[in-house]
C-alpha cells in the first residue's frame, strides 16, 4: 500500500510579487454549485438538499481567505452564490434553475454596479446530473461566462470524480481538481485553484487579457471506473497522481489534473480526463498525452482498495472466530457520498436475519438508513421501550422494501446538522442507527454521540465504499460488501446506455487516438 502524503504539504506557496501590467487588486467573484449525483438512484436532489452561502458565509467558507491569509488581501473578493449538497440523486430542474438564476443575476447585478470582473472562482463538483441534462456544469459554466463577458479569467476547482467536457473546458480558463482518493485534500485544491488564478492576474504575461489565458491541453480517455478501484492509497493511481506535482512544476505549465470520471451518472461525457494547463503548447501536448496513455494502458490493472465479497461473504470474514476487531464492512451499492439514496434497506434485512448478530454475543452497528416516521415512533416510546417499526426504502425500494426492526430503543439523540433526530434500534447485539434525513457516518464522534463505541464493537457496518480516514484507521480488518443500490460497484448490471462509444469496460474492443486537443479561449473585447 502506498503512504499517503500529508494533505497540507499541498498549501500553495507565496505568490510571486506583481509585474508590469498585472493586477496588484484584481476583483473576483466566487460562485458555483457542487453535488455528485447518480441517475441510477431514485432520490431527486432538491431544495433541501443544498446549503446555500451568500456574501460574508461564502468568504468564511474558505480557510485560505480568512483575515490576513495573503490570498485574501490579494484581491478584492465578491462572494455571489454557492450551493453544496451531499452527493445524492440528480437534481430537480426547478433546484437548478434558481441557484443558476441566483449566480448569474448576482454576477450581472455586480457588473452592474461596480464595473466588471477581473477574475471569477468557479467552484463546482463536475458530476452534477440535472434531471432532463445532460451536462449540468457545461450548462452552468456557459451562462456564467454569458454574464461575466469574454475578458473575465475563470478558474475552476472540482472533484477529481467529476467530468470535464467539451463545453466546460471551453467555457473557463484554467481547472484543476483533487489529487487525491479519499479526498484529503479539497480544501487545498480550490486553494490551488484561487492561486493559479492570481498568479495570472498578477502580470506574469502582462496586462493583455489573452496572454493571461493558459493553453489547455484536454485528453478525454474512454475509461470509466468506480472510485473504489481508483483510489490513491493503491497503484496505479497512486503512480499516476505522484507525476502530477512534477509536470506542474515544469516551465511552461501552469497546473496538471487527471479526472477519473463519474462512474454512476449514464451521459456521453462521463469518463476520464487529463487536462494540462500552460504556456508551452507542444510541453503541455506531449505531458498529457504522456499521462492519458499511461492511464489507458493501466485500465486493467485498477483493483477494489480493500478485499470484496458478497455480504455473505463478508459476514463469514466478520464472524470467524480469528476475525481481528473491530471488524468494518462497506454496505457499498447504498453509500450516500457516492450518490446513493441512503434508505436502502437490503443489508439490514440480512443482517437482522443472523441469529449470531442479534443474540448478543457480538456488538454490531449499522449505519444508516432513514426514515422520519420510524424515528419519530422510537422517539415517542422512549430510550428503553421495546419496540417495533417498519423504516427505509421510502426512496428507493429497489433491492428490497421497508424492514421491520424489533427491538429496545437504545439511544436518542436530537440536533444533528445532518441527519436530524437519531434513533439506536438494539436487536440483540445489533444496533440499527436510523436517523431523520440522510447522514453519511464517516467520523468516531457521528457513532459517539448516539451512546455507540465503535472501537469496543465487534463489526462496524456503513454504507460508504472505500474507508474515509478514521474509519480506515479504525478498521482492524474490512471487507468491500458488493451489495445493491444506485451506486452498485458492478458498473455493467447498472445498464448503462448513453455513454459515449468505446468507454472501458463496456466496450473493451477499440484503441483510442489519445491525441491531446491544444486551445484557449480567444474571444477579446479588446
Amino acid at each position: 500500500m502506498t503512504a499517503q502524503p500529508d494533505a497540507h504539504e499541498i498549501w500553495m506557496p507565496p505568490l510571486a510579487a506583481v509585474t508590469r501590467g498585472g493586477l496588484s487588486s484584481p476583483r473576483i467573484g466566487i460562485g458555483g454549485i457542487s453535488i455528485e449525483s447518480s441517475t441510477f438512484s431514485p432520490h431527486i436532489s432538491g431544495d433541501e438538499a443544498f446549503t446555500i452561502r451568500t456574501g460574508d458565509n461564502l468568504l468564511a467558507y474558505y480557510p485560505f481567505l480568512a483575515e490576513g491569509r495573503e490570498l485574501a488581501q490579494a484581491a478584492q473578493w465578491v462572494p455571489i452564490h454557492h450551493g453544496r449538497s451531499l452527493p445524492g440523486g440528480a437534481v430537480a430542474p426547478d433546484t437548478y434553475a434558481r441557484m443558476k438564476t441566483a449566480i448569474v443575476e448576482g454576477i450581472r447585478d455586480s457588473i452592474g454596479t461596480h464595473g466588471p470582473f477581473d477574475g471569477f472562482f468557479f467552484d463546482i463538483h463536475g458530476a452534477m446530473s440535472v434531471i432532463g441534462m445532460t451536462d449540468a456544469e457545461g450548462d452552468l459554466a456557459t451562462a456564467v461566462r454569458e454574464a461575466l463577458g469574454p475578458d473575465t479569467l475563470i478558474s475552476t476547482s472540482m472533484d477529481l470524480h467529476g467530468n470535464v467536457s467539451e463545453v466546460l473546458r471551453d467555457a473557463v480558463d484554467l481547472l484543476t481538481c483533487y489529487r487525491m482518493a479519499p479526498h484529503e485534500d479539497w480544501m487545498n485544491t480550490k486553494e490551488r485553484a484561487v492561486w493559479n488564478l492570481l498568479s495570472r492576474l498578477r502580470g506574469l504575461h502582462g496586462s493583455d487579457p489573452l496572454r493571461r489565458r493558459p493553453y489547455k491541453a484536454w485528453v478525454p480517455v474512454p475509461v470509466l471506473l468506480p472510485g473504489e478501484k481508483t483510489s490513491t492509497r493503491l497503484e496505479p493511481a497512486a503512480g499516476l497522481y505522484a507525476q502530477l506535482p512534477g509536470i506542474a512544476a515544469m516551465d511552461g505549465v501552469v497546473d496538471a489534473s487527471i479526472w477519473i470520471g463519474y462512474a454512476w451518472a449514464d451521459e456521453p461525457r462521463c469518463r476520464a480526463y487529463v487536462v494540462v494547463l500552460g504556456d508551452d503548447e507542444d510541453l503541455i501536448a506531449r505531458e498529457a498525452e504522456r499521462l492519458a496513455r499511461r492511464f489507458w494502458d493501466a485500465r486493467e490493472d485498477f483493483v477494489f482498495v480493500g478485499p470484496t465479497a458478497t455480504l455473505d461473504g463478508a459476514l463469514e470474514r466478520a464472524t470467524a472466530s480469528d476475525a481481528r476487531r473491530p471488524y468494518l464492512i462497506s454496505d457499498s451499492g447504498d453509500n450516500p457520498t457516492a450518490g446513493g439514496a441512503g434508505d436502502v434497506t437490503w443489508t439490514l434485512t440480512e443482517l437482522l436475519t443472523r441469529p449470531e448478530l442479534t443474540d448478543g454475543n457480538l456488538t454490531t452497528l449499522v449505519a444508516s438508513i432513514f426514515d422520519a416516521a420510524a424515528v419519530a415512533e422510537a422517539r415517542a416510546a422512549g430510550v428503553g421501550a421495546a419496540v417495533t417499526v417498519t423504516a427505509g426504502a421510502g426512496v428507493d425500494d429497489g433491492p428490497s422494501g421497508p424492514v421491520q426492526i424489533t427491538g429496545r430503543v437504545h439511544s436518542i439523540t436530537e440536533g444533528d446538522s445532518d441527519a436530524g433526530t437519531q434513533a439506536v434500534i438494539a436487536a440483540g447485539g445489533l444496533h440499527a442507527i436510523i436517523t431523520e434525513r440522510r447522514k453519511p457516518f464517516h467520523h468516531l464522534d457521528d457513532f459517539r454521540m448516539l451512546d455507540l463505541d465503535p472501537e469496543a464493537a465487534d463489526i462496524v457496518v456503513v454504507k460508504i465504499g472505500y474507508l474515509e480516514p478514521e474509519l480506515y484507521e479504525l478498521a482492524a480488518d474490512w471487507t468491500l460488501a458488493l451489495t445493491p443500490g444506485g451506486v452498485d460497484q458492478d458498473l455493467l448490471r447498472l445498464g448503462h446506455s448513453h455513454l459515449a462509444p468505446g468507454v472501458f469496460p463496456f466496450d473493451t474492443t477499440g484503441t483510442p487516438a489519445l491525441t491531446a486537443h491544444v486551445s484557449r479561449r480567444e474571444e477579446t473585447s479588446a
